[in-house]
């Protein structure tokens, strides 16, 4: 079977920034045991990428292959954290420890943890797969909408989440009651439908220019964290229900997509969708200083990726400026 892999540095960087967004940058995965257990680092971080990496390029692809939107890219990765959070590692159905923690209890109901399923279902559909392909995208936007994997690619790397998902699941404990799999298997299953189905200009931005500010952009790109830390707070004091909390980041998370709709333009479109990429890696900065400082090396990892988004700002303004027609002016707010 022939696998043709083209190009191969935007599909390098999508496998490199789908784990490590949600691993490295949060401290799931300690970048330390790069250093003191190289072996087990290796491993560990190599499926990481069999499972976050194949992830986003399979639903990446998917999308490009057939013209669909972001729409389709948060639907397909909600569905994706019904996989791994379901499926592979159970913690939907965990009831204590690492790393449900008291959301083992709050909004557990019927053996299922509803509240953390709900919030990690939103948080991998928007940082395990969206951000990393919007990052992916403004560094190589030549080839955004282009194919990149063969048939013979595309089924490899479908093995190979298939493979760990299943595989896992079948070691790891604390499994999901027959009812509560084959209903989570359903959802995923729904989601995937409706991606399919969903335009892929539904709820695209407004022709124009942008009309809310890049810092007011930003906050609105860290919301749906902000509203997931909340989200946490409220488990420690049991003072608010937790279908409450529910409503709140569902409300949340439903407000920043009408903000993106009603007050992003197509007019400067990739500066748009870095300031709102800024916000959504800057609250995790926030998070590694304020509450995982103590994993060690999370404030270098943390370091890596702000240059790494400076020196994304300078490129995409290097472009826009060549595109700026001589003796022109123009501002971004």
């Amino acid at each position: 079977m022939r696998i043709r892999i083209r190009p191969r540095f935007p599909v390098l960087a999508l496998l490199l920034l789908a784990p490590s967004i949600p691993e490295l940058l949060t401290g799931s995965t300690p970048i330390s045991n790069l250093f003191f257990d190289p072996l087990a680092f290796a491993f560990g971080f190599g499926l990481d990428i069999a499972l976050y990496g194949t992830g986003a390029l399979l639903i990446r692809e998917y999308c490009a292959a057939y013209g669909k939107g972001w729409p389709s890219v948060l639907l397909l990765g909600a569905a994706y954290g019904i996989a791994e959070e379901g499926i592979e590692v159970h913690t939907f159905f965990q009831t204590s420890g690492s790393p449900v923690g008291l959301l083992g209890s709050y909004g557990h109901l019927w053996g299922v943890n509803w509240l953390w399923a709900l919030g990690l279902m939103t948080f991998h559909a928007t940082y395990s797969i969206a951000l990393p392909i919007l990052l992916t995208q403004l560094w190589f936007p030549g080839v955004k909408s282009a194919r990149w994997l063969d048939r013979g690619a595309i089924a490899l790397l479908a093995g190979v989440f298939v493979l760990e998902v299943v595989g896992f699941g079948f070691l790891v404990g604390h499994g999901p009651s027959p009812a509560a799999l084959a209903f989570f298997v359903a959802l995923a299953a729904a989601l995937i439908f409706l991606a399919t189905r969903v335009p892929a200009g539904w709820l695209s931005v407004r022709p124009g220019p942008r009309r809310i500010g890049r810092w007011t952009l930003m906050v609105v790109g860290s919301l749906s964290f902000d509203a997931w830390a909340i989200v946490l707070v409220l488990a420690a004091t049991h003072r608010v229900p937790a279908v409450v909390a529910a409503a709140f980041l569902v409300a949340v998370n439903l407000g920043v997509v009408a903000v993106i709709h009603s007050r992003v333009g197509a007019q400067g479109l990739d500066r748009s969708k870095y300031y709102f990429a800024v916000g959504m890696m800057g609250v995790l900065f926030l998070w590694d200083v304020a509450v995982e400082f103590s994993v060690p090396g999370i404030l270098l990892v943390a370091a890596v990726f702000a240059y790494l988004l400076y020196r994304l700002g300078r490129t995409i303004a290097r472009r826009e400026a060549a595109r700026v027609p001589s003796g022109a002016t123009g501002t971004v707010g």
